[in-house]
Order: C-alpha cells, then structure tokens, then sequence
C-alpha cells in the first residue's frame, strides 16, 4: 500500500537547493568540539530511506532512531542518555543534553549565513498590511525583548504569560522567554478576563506581555480591558505587565505598573541564550476546561524541538526553500508547533495570516495568500474549508490566482468530511491529506509521510499511518485488542516519542489518572477509531462523540459524512440525544445552502433517506433539522459537547473559545420544539 510520490505533488524544490531530500532533517548527530565549552551535535544523513524502514527503526531500535533524529538540532552539551523510561510515564528523551529553542529558531541559521532571508510573512488583510521579518530582525528584536525580561527579572524557569493576537510580536514574546530559559504561556488573544485569570493565578508568572488589542472581522477586540479586569479578580502576585501597542489600529492607556513595549526596547541591551536541559518545561498549554481545575500540558524543550524538526521534511515535505502557512492561532498547539517552533528551527519561511477564511474581505483570501507568497503547503482545520465552500462553491473568486506554487493541503483538528475534501482538492488543485494529532503529543500521531516518499493519497476516511515512534493499538473497554476494522480506544504503547507531553503543571498525579489509568502501559487518546488490513489509522471521533443506540457503538463522523454529501446542506454536526427505549439516538443540524434547490422539509427527508440507505436502519436516524449557524471555535472547529449537554437540559458554560455565543439561543429553541432541553437553564 505504500507508493512512490507522484513528482507532480512533491513539494517545491528551489532551483538553488544544494541538500538532497531528506539529507537536510533525518540526521545522526556528530559531536564537535567548537570552544571552551561548547559541544555542537553536527548532521550526519540517517539511513532510513523509506517509511517502512524508519517505523521499525523507531520502535525496535527507538534509542538508535531517536539519537539520530537529535541531529536535527544543535546542542550546547551532548546528552548522556537518550532515552530514560525508568519511571513510566515520565518518559524522558536526550537526558542530559543541553540546548536553547531560541538560538535553535534564530542563532544558528543567522551564523549560517541566512539571515537576509525571510522568517516570517505577516498578512492582514484588516490593517491592509504585509510585513516580512527576516530571521536577522527577529533575532535583533527577540534579543532585546530578552534582555528587557531580564531587567524586569525573569530568570530560567519563571513563567511568562504571552496574550497577543497572531503578529510577528507574538513568535517575538515566545523566543525571547525561551532565550532566557524561562517557561511561556500563551493564551489565545480575546479570551475573557476570567479566563485570563485562571490561567495567571495557576501558572503565577513573572510578566505578562500583552497586545493592546486584537482584530474580529467586524470590530476591535481591547485585549488591555479585559487584562485589566483580570488583574482586579487574581489572587497571585501581580505581575508586571509589558503593552505592545498597536498604534495602527488602537493605542491603549496604559496603566502605572505597565510597560511599553517601543520604550523597553529602545532602552534594552541583547542577551544571550540561557541554556536549559533537555527535559525542562518550554512551555505550558492549557487545554480546554481550565476554569476550576487547570489542565496545564508541559512541553519539554529537547525532544519538541528536535521532533518538530524532523516533522518538517519527514511528514510535510518542506525544504528549507519552502513557504509554509498553518493557519491557525499561536493561542492552540498548532500556532505552537507549526507557525513558531516547526517552521523557524526547521528554517523555513512561516506564514502568519491576521484573518478569517470568508470575510476578510470575501473568499478569496487563501488562494490570495498562496499566490502572493508562494506557498508551498497549507495546514488549516477542515471547517476552513468548509467555509470556503459555503461562500464561493464555484471558487468564483478564488480562480484568478494562481496555484502553482501549491503542492498539499493538510487538515486535522476535526472530522473531514469526503464531500468538502473532494471539494478542496477540486478548488485548489492538489491532494488534501488528512492527519491527527492532539495538543498532548504536539505533533502528528498518523498522517501521510511525504518525506519518505508516500503517494499523496489516502483510502477514505483514514488519517493515514502510523508515525514513527507510535505503536498504536484498539483496545475493547476490557483493554483487549479489537480486530480489524473494530471500532474501539485508540491507544499508544508506551513511551510516547519524544516532544510529547512530560506532565501536567503542578500536576502529576492528575496527568497519570487522566492520560494513563484507564489502560495501563498505555496513553489513553480518548478517540475512537479503527485499523483495517493495511494498518491505515481511522479516526472517527472523540470518545465522547460516539452514540451507543441500543448498544450499537456509531460514529457521529460517519452520520456526518453521509448528511454533507447531500448538495443542499454546506455545514452539518451529529449528536446523541436522549430516547426512552434505545437509550441514545443521533439528531443531526445542518445548515442549508444559499441557493439550495430541496426546501428543508425535504431536504430532511432526503437525509433520512440517505443513512438508513448507507448505515442501515440500526443508527436509528430519524431527525434533522436546519439551523442559520452551528457553535464554533475561534479556531474553526465544531463544537458538539455542548449541543448534547443543552439537550439533556444540564447546565453547561458557553466554551470561552466560542466565536459567536448566540447560535444557542436558535439551538436550544429548535432542541425544545423538538421535544428535548425541556429543562434546560440558559447557557451561561
């Protein structure tokens, strides 16, 4: 099942690249002497050359593979061990081994003589602005803004809490706490004073670095107000506050304890890296539901980095040539991993696109953005996509830009539906390869390895193989392996590879009753999904969202799948609901097309049709119903949890993610027409 990559979806090989495939990233590393004391792992080329070779490598062979992966990056000091899994599942990787993620994102391609080129591409579309940053401006300013850290007495180890929008001074704020071996916290710009503030009070930083405001389509978001407000309602020490303002688009007052950002560089010296071992905190991540009980994941700093590293050339693709754009936020992991760390250590160019897919102004704006910068690869949350769809179905105004440049797609976060894939690959000309990850494992855990050489394509519905390091199994509830094609647990025998979460914060105990109590010896994903034959990887759904009808496990995803096929409906989720005699049953809302051509009281019927046609009458499918809009993730994701919740008439709090917190209103009176959320208090 394994092919040759059709040269045709190679990604862009620049005319003066001089490295072969893979020789630039897949490494064993080489220890020189360079100073007093200063140890350098230098690359030697890894002699995986298939995707098969390295699997097995990586799970017979996992010290071997992973010492060699470590080359990617350049130490400081030389580890002693590479792998430490003496107290499970506190795996620890390159143990020992010295390194700064800043010097690696910045340094060492700015000595390599690649300063001039470009590190970051800033496009807003809202300020009219694109800005690019070269990686000798970005180590200028991250130094400086370390150095003014350091006079406000961040040392290695404190925390800073970074709450900006997503602008070159975001990746700035990150590299310069990592420069001083300080631990940083980004939360998503927007996000409500309190739930600042649960985040300040658990992590207790030292600085907070903020934006004075973030941009909406169709307003002003005044991140300063809503600091503010969380700075009366902590019960931790106040920190001090440094204000980057945004002149262009809102100056803010700033307050006695705050700092300017223009003023603090103006005054600051450079500091130098600070350097850390390779199992210290980088970063912590909170995960959704945070308010009561943080959920604070820990990255640690030797193994994300080196993995990220590798992920670049070995899953994606990229050369050191090539453009790439996660269109994401630097408030979730993949704003993390994919448009700071991956991108910059790996010394690619990132994209950083300030906006929405569909109103910023119109849909055009991806193949805009590809065109005008010349990306080579586009990672973005299938729902992106179905917005696009939605707004422009005929890529009317998307067909005047070129693609040519444009070689993949990749999507994750959530189910991708075949119609909006089909769809996608249609519009803009090349493969979309599904893949899944979570914000636990800050990389892939399946895709399509394309740096070893993978055809672009996948069976339907899979989010592609293992990678190495992974050894994924089904389990049964009893903790059995389930068979092929079972839907089931996905479960990862442990260790977790390197650049996995470490622990949670202040918080270990929590992290093995949360993540490894459920199957021992494993990480518990909490999806569900199957294997078939060829160990293609099937991810049907969180846990949560799999419906038990009269004891039949069924995927929300593949009901999903089925209603977006129909061409009058563009956006669709499935829930469980409550039924007296089969304990769950799905209920599906959609939303139409514009110019739909069935009304809806067909339309449902036509979908009704269409599952006991495809599913069979087991998935009980009986209701539908269209809606003007489903709850969304600022990030773009479709949120179900709390459609289910609302018509169990349970309370429930609006996630503070939500990007328009009153759709519910319209889906808590539809869900009560219907006969369920009968009880149900308003959402909160």
């Amino acid at each position: 099942m394994l092919h040759q990559m059709n040269p045709d979806f190679l990604n862009a090989q620049s005319e003066n690249s001089e490295k072969p495939y893979l020789e630039s990233c897949i490494m064993r590393p080489r220890i020189t002497r360079k100073g007093e004391n200063d140890y350098i792992m230098s690359p030697r080329r890894n002699e995986c050359s298939t995707y098969e070779e390295a699997y097995k490598k990586s799970l017979e062979c996992p010290e071997e593979f992973w010492g060699e992966i470590g080359g990617c990056i350049d130490w400081s000091k030389p580890w002693q061990k590479v792998l430490d899994n003496s107290n499970e599942p506190f795996t620890k990787w390159f143990v020992g081994g010295e390194l700064n993620a800043s010097y690696n994102a910045l340094d060492r391609h700015v000595l390599a003589g690649n300063g001039e080129k470009t590190a970051l591409i800033h496009d807003s579309p809202q300020t009219s602005l694109i800005r690019k940053v070269t990686y000798n401006e970005l180590l200028e300013k991250t130094s400086l803004l370390a150095g003014a850290l350091a006079e406000l007495g961040v040392r290695k180890g404190d925390r800073v809490i970074i709450y900006m929008p997503l602008i070159p001074e975001t990746v700035i704020a990150i590299l310069a706490t990592a420069r001083l071996g300080a631990i940083h916290s980004v939360v998503f710009g927007g996000f409500a004073a309190s739930e600042l503030a649960s985040r300040i009070d658990h992590a207790e930083p030292k600085v907070i670095i903020a934006a004075s405001c973030g941009l909406e389509p169709s307003k002003v978001i005044k991140y300063t107000t809503m600091l503010n407000t969380a700075m009366d309602i902590i019960t931790a020490p106040k920190p001090k506050c440094i204000i980057f303002q945004r002149r262009n688009v809102w100056e803010a007052p700033l307050l006695e304890s705050q700092f300017d950002w223009d003023e603090l560089m103006k005054k600051s010296k450079s500091h130098p890296c600070v350097m850390v071992e390779a199992n210290d905190p980088l970063y912590i991540l909170y995960t959704s539901g945070t308010t009561g009980q943080p959920k604070g994941i820990i990255r640690p700093v030797g193994g994300h980095l080196a993995t990220l590293c590798w992920t670049m050339k070995a899953v994606y693709g990229m050369n050191k040539n090539s453009v790439w754009w996660s269109a994401s936020d630097m408030g979730w992991v993949v704003g993390h991993s994919y448009i700071c760390y991956g991108p910059l250590v790996y010394g690619a160019t990132s994209v950083l696109y300030e906006g929405k897919p569909d109103r910023t102004p119109d849909a055009s704006q991806y193949f805009r953005i590809i065109e005008q910068h010349g990306v080579n690869a586009l990672f973005c949350v299938p729902t992106a996509l179905r917005v696009l769809r939605r707004a422009d179905p005929e890529t009317l105004l998307g067909k005047k830009y070129s693609l040519k440049t444009l070689k993949m797609i990749f999507v994750a976060g959530e189910f991708c539906d075949y119609e909006t894939k089909a769809w996608a690959e249609k519009a803009f000309k090349v493969p979309v390869l599904n893949h899944w990850w979570q914000s636990e494992t800050g990389h892939p855990i399946t895709s399509l390895c394309t740096g070893y050489g993978h055809c672009p394509s996948l069976p339907k519905f899979s989010t592609g193989l293992p990678i190495p390091g992974y050894k994924i199994h089904i389990l049964r509830e009893d903790g059995s392996r389930a068979t092929q094609h079972e839907l089931g647990r996905i479960a990862i025998k442990l260790p977790l590879p390197p650049g996995c979460m470490s622990t949670l914060y202040r918080a270990p105990e929590r992290f093995k009753e949360i993540y490894f109590s459920t199957f021992p010896g494993y990480y518990n994903t909490m999806d569900a999904g199957y294997i078939d034959e060829f160990g293609y990887v099937y991810v049907t759904a969180r846990d949560d969202d799999v419906i038990n009808v009269a004891g039949h496990r069924i995927s929300t995803a593949a009901l999903e799948d089925i209603v977006l096929a129909h061409i009058d409906v563009v956006e669709a989720v499935v829930v469980g609901v409550p039924d007296h005699t089969k304990g769950e049953v799905p209920l599906c809302l959609y939303i139409k097309r514009n110019d739909a051509v069935s009304n809806e009281e067909e339309i449902n019927q036509e979908l009704v049709a269409r599952v006991r046609s495809m599913m069979g009458p087991i998935a009980s499918f009986r209701t539908a119903v269209a809606v003007t809009a489903l709850p969304k993730t600022r990030s773009g994701k479709l949120i179900r949890k709390s459609i289910a919740t609302l018509a169990r008439s349970k309370q429930f709090k609006i996630p503070s993610t939500i990007e328009d917190p009153t759709v519910f209103r319209e889906i808590k009176e539809v869900l009560q027409k219907l006969g369920y959320a009968k009880l149900a208090p308003d959402p909160q």
